[in-house]
């Protein structure tokens, strides 16, 4: 035992023992040990803390795991199992946000307001219509799931505006409450619609158009104004008008109710659907057509002493007088469209005594061909085209009645049963002033304007020549005088409009374009059913002029 004793602590003793000759040895590494691998050196045990703390460790982390799925299974897990059968995944939709509708210089007319759709006003409802949001039944399910135009551009460019609705996964407890959502597919934005507009025009334009109509009680207006060269609506106005966001909203149904009732028709959009006896801002074109066809020589001067008279078809023994609006005495083409002379322009449309006239087919031929009677093919909805009485209308509406040369007369000076509309007679002004190219009206910029056709209506310059300087005498010395103004010069004609059999109500028209020398921009203002005499569309245009002269001169150079 004694002897087993020393042989083991000589054993140790020896592993302990290392001869110096071998410290030299080792750090030669003549062993080649791949020390990166730990080759070549003594291994050391992990000491029992070290396996003591990491046992304890794992036992503390097996404890709180274990007891959490005890709580989750055991103590709650029937409210767990309750949610589950209670959870509904449902697939909602993320509405894609609308286009923005900007004027020609950046600014909002129509614009997203969180969830809402949001207008530029007053003046611009008609042009830019309203909308109907997405809408569900009372059980939840979405039974309209996007956004519709319905009327204006929001209706013209409805498929461009909306763009693309998105989804999401939603879980949803009993209660309606959400537990979690996650995106499936991102919504795709509409497109922004840059239009011809220029905000401050029009917002001016309906206010001097709705003050007028309040103040001499006509029944509304309209006014448009055209870029001359390419057919941009720069302005286009109509009252009364609604409010789009009230309309879109749809909650205030007795304003709505009210609109509905009100005897001035509150939805018509008069610039584009309004139908209205023009008078005598149609004789320009009569002027035209009577020069191509050769009728009558533009210095030939006829007499009007305040009337002509035909015998009457029904009794030979009697006359049929047809009225000037006052005696002009002797007037050639230039004279009779500025001082805007009835007897002139009867004689040239109907003939008279040895003046031969036009006649209805000519008559409708030429004022078609500048696109009266017909719609403009502007990018709006519900555009009406208006009427010029002819035989075949007559017919239609007055069975058994033939066509007289009464007839002609009347529609000679835009009366009987014409009609038109304010942006087909703004379209037939700018293709006065643009030596005789038929261009479309249209709202939306860039690429829009390219694409319409101008149609050159190939009349010699000479005879535009002609009407450019009756219609500046008209505003230098004749009905439309209250527009020679200092700032931009003017070439105008005016219209009056008689209605109904008592004729006390008239529509009051002026049409025109500047700056004379060189047109740009052509004008139609019509004041609707105002009382005889009542100030009307020559003030609105003047009112215009005077504010652009100050806050847009541009417009001028």
């Amino acid at each position: 035992m004694i002897r087993k004793f020393f042989t083991k602590r000589k054993v140790k003793e020896a592993n302990f023992f290392v001869e110096p000759d071998e410290i030299f040895l080792d750090s030669k590494n003549i062993g080649n040990f791949d020390r990166q691998q730990f080759e070549g050196r003594l291994e050391k045990s992990i000491s029992k803390n070290t396996v003591l703390f990491l046992g304890l460790a794992f036992l503390l982390a097996t404890f709180i795991f274990g007891t959490r799925l005890g709580y989750l299974q055991i103590v709650k897990g029937n409210a767990y199992l309750l949610r589950s059968e209670k959870n509904v995944l449902s697939q909602d939709i993320i509405f894609a946000d609308r286009g923005i509708i900007y004027d020609r210089n950046r600014v909002e007319l129509a614009w997203n307001k969180e969830s809402t759709r949001a207008y530029f006003s007053p003046g611009f409802s008609h042009v830019l219509g309203y909308v109907s949001y997405p809408a569900r039944d009372s059980s939840g399910v979405w039974w309209q799931t996007e956004f519709i135009g319905r009327d204006g551009l929001e209706k013209e460019y409805n498929d461009k505006l909306n763009g693309v609705n998105g989804s999401k996964i939603v879980e949803v407890d009993a209660a309606g409450e959400v537990h979690s959502e996650n995106i499936v597919n991102a919504p795709v934005r509409g497109e922004d619609l840059v239009t011809t507009l220029d905000s401050r025009l029009s917002s001016e334009l309906y206010r001097l158009i709705k003050g007028l109509a309040e103040g001499n009680a006509f029944t509304g207006g309209a006014g448009v104004i055209l870029d001359a060269r390419n057919g941009e609506v720069l302005a286009a106005t109509s009252f009364p008008e609604y409010d789009s966001e009230v309309l879109s909203r749809g909650e205030d149904s007795n304003l709505i109710d009210g609109y509905i009732s009100d005897k001035r028709k509150v939805f018509l959009d008069r610039t584009i659907s309004g139908l209205y006896t023009p008078g005598s801002i149609v004789k320009p074109f009569l002027a035209l057509g009577a020069l191509a066809e050769k009728i009558i020589d533009p210095a030939k001067k006829i007499l009007s002493t305040g009337s002509i008279a035909i015998p009457n078809p029904y009794d030979k023994t009697k006359e049929t007088i047809f009225r000037d609006w006052k005696a002009h005495g002797w007037t050639d083409m230039r004279q009779a469209l500025a001082v805007s002379s009835d007897v002139y322009f009867y004689t040239i449309g109907g003939g008279f005594k040895d003046q031969r006239g036009l006649g209805i087919l000519n008559i409708k031929k030429y004022l078609e061909l500048f696109g009266i009677g017909q719609k403009s093919g502007v990018d709006l909805p519900d555009e009406k085209g208006g009427t010029i009485p002819s035989p075949e209308w007559k017919i239609k509406n007055f069975p058994g009645d033939p066509w007289r040369v009464g007839d002609t007369y009347n529609t000679a000076i835009g009366q009987y049963g014409f009609q038109v509309t304010p942006m087909e007679m703004a379209r037939a002004s700018a293709t006065i002033a643009n030596y005789g190219k038929l261009v479309t009206p249209h709202f939306l910029a860039g690429d829009k304007a390219k694409e319409e056709v101008v149609v050159d209506l190939g009349l010699p310059q000479e005879y535009f020549k002609v009407v450019y300087e009756g219609m500046r005498g008209s505003a230098t010395y004749g009905t439309a005088s209250i527009l020679n103004v200092p700032y931009v010069e003017v070439a105008a004609k005016t219209g009056t409009a008689e209605l109904g059999a008592a004729k006390n109500r008239i529509n009051s028209w002026i049409v025109g374009f500047f700056p004379y020398e060189d047109p740009k921009y052509a004008f139609t203002v019509l004041m609707e059913s105002g009382p005889t005499g009542a100030s009307g569309a020559s003030g609105v245009m003047r009112g215009l002029l005077d504010w652009m002269s100050i806050n847009t001169p541009e417009y001028f150079e």
